[in-house]
């Protein structure tokens, strides 16, 4: 990498570290508190009334910053403008819950329906550029034109990884530790491809992450609230599709599939059974159910993602197979 992209991710970590204060002050006089449920870990209880909606700050963070230290191309406009239309979505979830005290906030179908037409939008614009609809199995020689079905797995990796960051946002700091490791991975493939613009593009987001994270350490006083889960989820996906590491992703956000996962098998179980195979899901509640702190937990799945990102970077760097 090189010294101007360092200095764009210092500077996004500056503007998190100075902006989340001031917005934490703001939540806490309007009363953007966050919501509890009920039948999670009681020791959760306490964090109701948290401040929320915090992807606001690392989103406003990281998109300053871009725009004024990144070579400015087609590919990280629409890099942009898909990541920030995924918060948009997200904040307008938490802007129903948080403010209008709509517990459910937006429909599933609202939800899906944003996210199929940011993923035809996205498509389109790729095909225009001549985006290979090629994808590559990893640690194997195949690959397969999906031809008229990329457009679908390019919906099915937007909805997938931003939700699945979505469920892993469940303790302070994970998501985001989470997010950082896999955007590092991203970051280095992008830098070996020569993609200057998607290296700026994970660099500044890791800084504004990294300054939003120093106030989301357990014990948090900022949730990123959905409108920082899904954005981070999609930018994932997006990074992903455009250093065409498609299936690589799975490898990389290791966690973030392992937590979806474990609320999928965990709902099979129970209808298949009556019995859950996890004392709670996703997968993080269950080692605070038996009795691990928040702090293990979370490093112990920060440690993790540190050994899928490794993993997944494999496929690209045949120096680290040794």
């Amino acid at each position: 990498m090189s010294l101007p992209v360092y200095l764009a991710a210092f500077i996004a970590f500056l503007l998190s570290v100075l902006i989340c204060p001031l917005f934490i002050r703001f939540s806490r006089r309007q009363q953007y508190g966050q919501q509890i449920r009920s039948d999670g870990p009681r020791r959760h209880f306490r964090k109701a009334g948290t401040p929320t909606m915090g992807g606001v700050v690392f989103l406003v963070s990281f998109l300053i910053t871009l725009l004024f230290f990144s070579p400015k191309s087609p590919l990280l406009i629409i890099a942009l403008i898909i990541t920030l239309s995924s918060a948009f979505l997200g904040f307008m979830d938490d802007y129903q819950k948080v403010v209008k005290h709509r517990s459910l906030g937006l429909k599933a179908r609202e939800k899906l329906l944003g996210q199929f037409i940011f993923a035809v939008f996205f498509y389109i614009v790729l095909l225009f550029f001549g985006h290979s609809t090629v994808v590559s199995i990893p640690f194997s020689a195949i690959e397969v034109d999906l031809g008229y079905f990329y457009p679908f797995l390019i919906f099915v990796m937007m909805i997938a990884t931003s939700n699945a960051v979505n469920l892993t946002d469940g303790i302070d700091g994970l998501a985001g530790g989470a997010a950082i490791l896999a955007l590092l991975a991203f970051l280095f493939l992008a830098s070996i491809q020569g993609i200057q613009e998607i290296v700026y593009f994970c660099g500044t987001l890791i800084g504004a992450c990294f300054g939003f994270l120093i106030f989301n350490l357990h014990p948090a006083r900022v949730f990123m609230g959905d409108v920082g889960s899904l954005s981070l989820g999609t930018a994932l996906a997006v990074v992903a599709i455009l250093t065409k590491a498609e299936f690589s992703l799975l490898i990389i956000g290791g966690v973030f599939v392992l937590e979806t996962l474990s609320v999928i098998l965990q709902v099979i179980s129970f209808r298949l059974t009556g019995k859950r195979m996890f004392l709670m899901s996703p997968l993080h509640h269950h080692f605070e159910m038996k009795g691990w702190s928040e702090w293990h937990v979370v490093t112990g799945f920060w440690a993790m993602g540190f050994c899928f990102a490794l993993l997944g970077l494999l496929e690209f760097t045949p120096i680290l197979r040794w």
